[in-house]
């Protein structure tokens, strides 16, 4: 081989190897990257209120953000005031303004505002038109309805004001579903992911997040009343979502990096019998 050809081919050497040093190998890289679907680690502890949080779904998501890194605000009419680490419970009926008025106090007071707010306290029954009372009808629309409101009502605007912040509402396959025997849930739920997105076009660009999440049948003792394993057309409780199921998809929403605002989240049971 000439010597010249020998001196080119130990420059290109040379320049491979300072090329090497400046840029980092693959390998490397991809210990710095999480892996897919891996939660984002919180770089403070942020804040959250959960609403109807002493069972089902709303306890699913108030432990699930808990273990997430939150400090977790449990409201519920079924609570006693009291604290533990990273977590306060307050007694609270959401239907009720002056309840929702001093708990908000309270959080705003001692704990500052919220960094997520889920909306998920609320009722369900089955009858059909005819069967519905007015009472019953007022009921259901002062828990599903009237109380998400107040809720979203004492948070959001501040939440606007500091320019961050994430609004999580529990709706129901039932808010884009007619189901027989649902006249009052329906409107309930309905109402419900209309307000939702009313807040989302009041909000954009605020920097505050709206997230719907819409589940079918999830197995949990609202289903104890309706034995819906005894009915032809209902979905089975063993085939039905877990609250840990609804619980995950709202982590996983509000764990999102600041610049992706996840709108909408639809979740149904893999083997889901639409009831008529």
């Amino acid at each position: 081989m000439h010597d010249d050809a020998r001196g080119g081919e130990a420059e290109l050497q040379d320049g491979h190897e300072r090329l090497a040093r400046r840029v980092p190998r693959r390998r490397q890289d991809a210990r710095r990257v999480p892996a897919p679907g891996a939660r984002r680690p919180l770089a403070r502890v942020t804040l959250a209120v959960v609403t109807g949080a002493s069972r089902g779904i709303g306890l699913a998501v108030a432990d699930e953000l808990r273990a997430a890194g939150f400090h977790v605000v449990r409201l519920a009419r079924s609570l006693t005031d009291g604290s533990a680490d990273r977590q306060t419970d307050l007694r609270c009926d959401v239907s009720d303004p002056t309840q929702v008025e001093r708990a908000v106090t309270r959080v705003r007071g001692e704990l500052g505002v919220p960094d997520v707010v889920v909306n998920n306290a609320g009722t369900f029954f089955i009858k059909r038109l005819e069967e519905t009372s007015p009472k019953d009808f007022s009921e259901l629309i002062a828990a599903n309805l009237t109380g998400p409101f107040l809720v979203a009502r004492a948070f959001v605007p501040a939440m606007v004001e500091r320019g961050s912040g994430h609004l999580v509402t529990i709706g129901s396959i039932s808010d884009h579903v007619a189901f027989s025997g649902s006249t009052a849930y329906a409107a309930s739920k309905f109402g419900m992911r209309g307000m939702h997105e009313v807040i989302r076009t009041e909000t954009a660009k605020s920097g505050v997040r709206t997230t719907l999440v819409s589940p079918g049948p999830v197995d949990t003792d609202i289903w104890d009343a309706v034995d819906p394993d005894s009915k032809p057309g209902f979905t089975k409780r063993k085939d039905m979502l877990r609250a840990e199921d609804v619980a995950e998809a709202v982590v996983w929403a509000v764990t999102r990096p600041p610049k992706v605002d996840v709108t909408e989240i639809r979740l149904v049971p893999t083997v889901y019998a639409p009831r008529g």
